[in-house]
């Protein structure tokens, strides 16, 4: 199971596998057939579950993709963040995390259909994931700047340009293609974020 957000928390361990299970088999019915074609019949019959043990937890379809969705977003920044344990400095943070978020949408191609399908059945959730995401890298910018590692004026608005050219990278290297290595793509954008972030002086490439 990616996550362990609840809508109706179990009581069991029973309860807590079905659950567990109705998710892990959503995550797949939505990435594969998107949500106007996914159906609560084909998720209980994957998670092999019956219909009722469905109603127990969720009441609806839009309640198990907006779980679904809250759970996949925390399993991206968790990607991010585990990469980051080993990482000095500021570049090489967002080096870091980008490879975890690569890799992490390698093996679960489903992230970009589910989150850019949220946009129409769950707009407030679809903003709150990028959001979110932004606030995390703003986080890490201004800790940097603050450092001296990064210039002054790094921030939010560099962040949301950070995490655009994230999540283009992604999609062109880790869903559409596998063509590349990814700790060599992560390395690029690092070189790109170098050039214009570090701290303007004598030594700066600016």
């Amino acid at each position: 199971m990616i996550g362990d957000e609840t809508a109706r928390t179990p009581r069991t361990k029973r309860g807590e596998r079905t659950r567990g299970a109705l998710l892990d088999a959503a995550l797949v019915e939505f990435g594969e057939r998107g949500f106007q074609s996914a159906s609560i019949t084909s998720i209980t019959q994957r998670a092999g579950t019956a219909l009722g043990s469905f109603y127990t937890y969720f009441e609806s379809k839009d309640e198990i993709f907006r779980a679904v969705l809250k759970d996949l977003s925390r399993a991206v920044g968790r990607a991010a963040r585990d990469s980051l344990e080993q990482a000095d400095g500021s570049l090489n943070r967002e080096q870091a995390a980008l490879t975890g978020f690569l890799a992490f949408a390698r093996e679960h191609k489903e992230v970009y259909r589910i989150i850019d399908e949220s946009e129409f059945v769950d707009p407030e959730s679809y903003r709150e994931h990028y959001e979110t995401t932004a606030k995390r890298i703003t986080a890490r910018l201004e800790q940097g700047a603050e450092a001296g590692e990064l210039r002054p004026d790094a921030g939010e608005l560099h962040a949301w340009a950070i995490m655009g050219m994230n999540v283009f990278l992604g999609l062109r290297y880790a869903v559409w293609s596998e063509d590349a290595d990814l700790e060599e793509v992560a390395a690029a954008a690092r070189d790109l974020l170098e050039r214009g972030l570090l701290p303007k002086g004598p030594h700066s490439a600016l």
